[in-house]
């Protein structure tokens, strides 16, 4: 899982990766590098199916908003909120799947990993979007429970047990918005970042949260860092955040070289799932700003749905949902210059 190296220099950032969904960061520096963006490199593979859920089968069931990390024992693991089951309640569980390498194709069904827990306060059948990231020995996952942002914890990895507040509740917070879901945690400076959406239904509005923490327990009050804009208003226009950390590279003979300093933090959004999905892209040098019906750090779009980063042995990959919302594909991952008017490479200051 991520680790952090300091170097000791003013403004060197490097950010170890072993394959996880959280990414932690160390330093920041605004940047001064040029903007990049990321490319599908290669052909998709398809890692998960529409699981057995035994009497929960419905015909109509999607596997959704998902997570993706590597085990204590070198495992890769994917868990994924089926909705439209027929668990009952809001119609969601979490179901897991397990691999030995991250290329492998048709991962290994392990069954349902979770269903809400109503006498902890869960809404029946309300699991929503899991997200997994490792912190010394720890593993720990957050989710929504329909109305609130949750927490569990595992030792290995696989097995992970809801993590009780003073209140006997697994909930760290909810709101503004409604429906607090697709919680995703950024390290940056020993600080954690959760990123997560909410939408109003009366006003048909829907906007991209962060809070921080210093220790997973004690969270700031909310902070909007997108919404609006190109990417649509709705209450469904911001989906699924999701925060990558680049540090600045600099570009020689059309190659981009080795980290040069300081980064920008990109964020993935969706506003669209199935047939025709599509996430919009942006970099910000402020990882709690990308952007209020504002489009200045808007760099471009992918064609997918509830989209994961990760770098495994030196390659980047994204994870994301079937455009027939029928299984989870991965794809290796690419960044490159995005150029500016004049053919130049394009800076952000």
């Amino acid at each position: 899982m991520c680790r952090i190296r300091k170097h000791r220099t003013i403004i060197t950032l490097l950010i170890i990766f072993s394959g996880c969904s959280g990414m932690q960061v160390s330093g920041s520096a605004f940047p001064d590098k040029p903007v990049l963006r990321p490319q599908i490199k290669g052909p998709w593979w398809q890692v998960a199916g529409n699981p057995d859920l035994e009497e929960f089968t419905s015909p109509g069931q999607q596997p959704v908003d998902f997570a993706l990390w590597q085990a204590k024992d070198g495992t890769w693991q994917l868990l994924s909120c089926i909705r439209n089951t027929k668990c009952g309640g809001n119609t969601r569980l979490f179901y897991r799947w397990q691999a030995k390498n991250l290329t492998d194709i048709n991962w290994k069904p392990m069954g349902i990993a979770m269903q809400a827990d109503v006498t902890l306060g869960e809404q029946k059948g309300g699991l929503q979007a899991p997200h997994v990231i490792k912190v010394g020995n720890v593993y720990y996952m957050f989710y929504g429970d329909w109305i609130r942002i949750c927490l569990a914890k595992s030792d290995d990895g696989k097995i992970f047990t809801r993590v009780l507040n003073e209140n006997r509740q697994p909930d760290l917070f909810s709101g503004p918005y409604n429906n607090s879901r697709d919680a995703m945690v950024l390290v940056v400076d020993e600080k954690y970042y959760c990123y997560y959406t909410g939408h109003l239904t009366d006003k048909n509005v829907g906007a991209d949260f962060c809070r921080t923490s210093q220790d997973l327990r004690n969270w700031s009050e909310p902070a909007i860092v997108a919404s609006g804009g190109r990417a649509g208003g709705t209450k469904y226009s911001a989906e699924c955040p999701h925060v990558v950390y680049m540090p600045g590279y600099k570009r020689k003979e059309g190659r981009l070289e080795a980290p040069q300093g300081k980064g920008l933090f990109y964020l993935f959004r969706t506003q669209r799932y199935g047939k025709n999905n599509v996430s919009s892209i942006y970099a910000s040098p402020d990882p709690l700003n990308f952007g209020i019906n504002d489009d200045r750090f808007f760099i471009g779009t992918l064609d997918v749905a509830a989209p994961e980063v990760l770098k495994h042995k030196g390659q980047y990959y994204i994870a994301a949902l079937l455009p027939s919302l029928k299984g989870i594909r991965l794809a290796k991952l690419k960044w490159v210059p995005v150029e500016a008017e004049d053919g130049t490479s394009r800076i952000l200051k």
